[in-house]
C-alpha cells in the first residue's frame, strides 16, 4: 500500500533547487532502524515536529498486509509520506528504489517543492544489510535506468539505530536482525531509559558491538535531534568486522523469489492482522490484550493497534506491547484517517494464530454492550 501527502509550500531554509533539466544535488538518505516496539515511530515524530528539520520526506515499511504507524505518523500536510506493507529487507533492492524513484518523479513534475532529505523507517524485523546494499555504491546491481536515477539522485547519508534498554538485551540474544542493526548503526538512540536502572552504562555495553557509533540517551537533557543529521556519505570504517561480511554476503545472494509472503519474516516470525468494522466494547478490548499479551507461550514480539470502542467511537484507541509488556493505552482526540475500522497487528515467534484469532472473534461481538470506558 502506498500513501503519500505533498508539502504545498516552500519551506524558508530549503538549499535544493531543482534546474530545467530535472537536475538537483544528491539527496542524502538516514535509515532508521531498530527492533520491533523500540521507539522508532515515537523518535520519527519528534523529528517531523522540530522546525529545523522541516523539507524532510519519508518512507515508512510496515510488516504485515494492515498499516498500522501510517496513522500515527504525525506528518501533517507539509511532508512527503509514503508507507509500504510488507517485509521490506526481503524485497530491498526493489520496493526502496521504486520508491525513491516515484519521490524523484514527484520532484521533477513539480508535485512537491526541492526537499533536504529523505528518512526510510524500516520495520523493526528488518535486516539492514540488504537494505544497505541497495543504496551505497557497488551494492546491489542496478536492474534498469530507474537504478540509474536513484543512484544519481540519492545517496545514503547514515544509519539511525534505535536501542530499547528495557527488553534490547532479549532481542540480541535471540535474534541476529537486533545484532545487525546496532553493528550497522552511525547512531544508537538509547530509549526507555527513564524506566531503566539509570547506574547501567549501556554505551559501554554496545561498544563492544559497534565501536564506531554514537550513543544518544533518548531522555537526557542532552539530547539533541539534529546531531543525528549530517549530510555525510555512510561507511563502515571503524564498525565491527561482521559488517563488511555481511554486506558481501548479502551482495552475493540471490533475492530473485518475488511470491514472498508479506506476513513471514523468515521461517519463524510472521504477523497476523486482525480487523473489525464495529467498535469494540471496552472490557473486550482489554481482556482480548491482557490474554495475548500476559500468555507467556504465545511467542508474541510486538503488538500494535487502533480500535473503534463503544464508549466513544470517535476518539480511537491505540495499543503498544513489546513482548509481554502492555503499555497504557493511549486514546487519540480523533481518528488519524479516514478507516474507522478496529485493526491490531501481532508480530511473533510461532504464535499460535489460530487461538488467537478464534479469541478475537469471540470477544469483537461484544462490542454491543456497554460497560466502563478506557481512559
Amino acid at each position: 500500500m502506498f500513501t503519500h501527502l505533498f508539502r504545498k509550500s516552500r519551506p524558508a531554509n530549503m538549499t535544493r533547487d531543482i534546474d530545467v533539466n530535472g537536475h538537483y544535488d544528491p539527496v542524502p538518505v538516514t535509515l532508521l532502524t531498530g527492533f520491533l516496539g523500540s521507539g522508532k515511530t515515537t523518535l520519527l515524530n519528534d523529528i517531523l515536529g522540530d522546525c529545523r528539520m522541516a523539507g524532510t520526506a519519508v518512507i515508512v515499511n510496515e510488516f504485515g498486509t494492515v498499516p498500522i504507524d501510517h496513522g500515527l505518523v504525525r506528518t501533517g500536510s507539509e511532508t512527503y509520506f509514503q508507507t509500504t506493507t510488507g517485509c521490506i529487507c526481503c524485497t530491498a533492492t526493489s520496493d526502496i528504489r521504486v520508491s525513491l524513484h516515484e519521490l524523484h518523479d514527484a520532484l521533477i513534475k513539480g508535485q512537491v517543492p526541492a526537499i533536504e532529505r529523505v528518512i526510510i523507517e524500516t520495520t523493526g524485523l528488518a535486516d539492514p544489510a540488504p537494505i544497505i546494499n541497495s543504496l551505497i555504491p557497488g551494492g546491489a546491481p542496478a536492474l534498469g535506468l530507474r537504478d540509474h536515477i536513484v543512484a544519481r539522485h540519492f545517496h545514503l547519508s547514515r544509519v539511525i539505530t534505535t536501542f530499547d534498554v528495557l527488553s534490547g538485551r532479549a532481542t540480541l540474544d535471540s535474534l541476529v536482525e537486533g545484532w545487525k542493526q546496532l553493528a550497522f548503526a552511525d547512531d544508537v538512540v538509547l530509549t526507555k531509559t527513564d524506566l531503566a536502572d539509570a547506574e547501567h552504562d549501556w554505551p559501554h555495553e554496545l561498544a563492544l558491538l559497534n565501536p564506531g557509533a554514537r550513543f544518544h540517551d533518548r531522555h537526557a537533557g542532552t539530547f539533541e535531534l539534529s546531531r543525528l543529521f549530517d549530510d555525510a556519505r555512510y561507511s563502515i570504517s571503524g564498525k565491527a568486522e561482521d559488517v563488511q561480511g555481511w554486506l558481501a554476503m548479502e551482495a552475493l545472494a540471490r533475492r530473485h523469489d518475488h511470491s514472498h509472503d508479506l506476513n513471514r519474516h523468515g521461517d519463524e516470525i510472521e504477523a497476523v492482522s486482525l480487523t473489525y468494522d464495529v467498535p469494540l466494547d471496552p472490557q473486550a478490548l482489554q481482556t482480548f490484550l491482557h490474554i495475548v499479551t500476559t500468555n507467556t507461550q504465545s511467542g508474541l514480539l510486538r503488538l500494535k493497534g487502533i480500535f473503534a470502542v463503544s464508549d466513544n467511537p470517535e476518539r480511537p484507541v491505540v495499543a503498544h506491547a513489546v513482548q509481554h509488556r502492555l503499555y497504557p493505552l493511549q486514546r487519540l482526540n480523533a481518528w488519524p484517517d479516514g478507516d474507522r475500522s478496529s485493526r491490531v497487528v501481532l508480530i511473533g515467534q510461532d504464535m499460535p494464530l489460530k487461538p488467537i484469532r478464534e479469541l478475537f472473534e469471540v470477544l469483537a461481538p461484544k462490542s454491543a454492550r456497554r460497560k466502563r470506558p478506557l481512559s
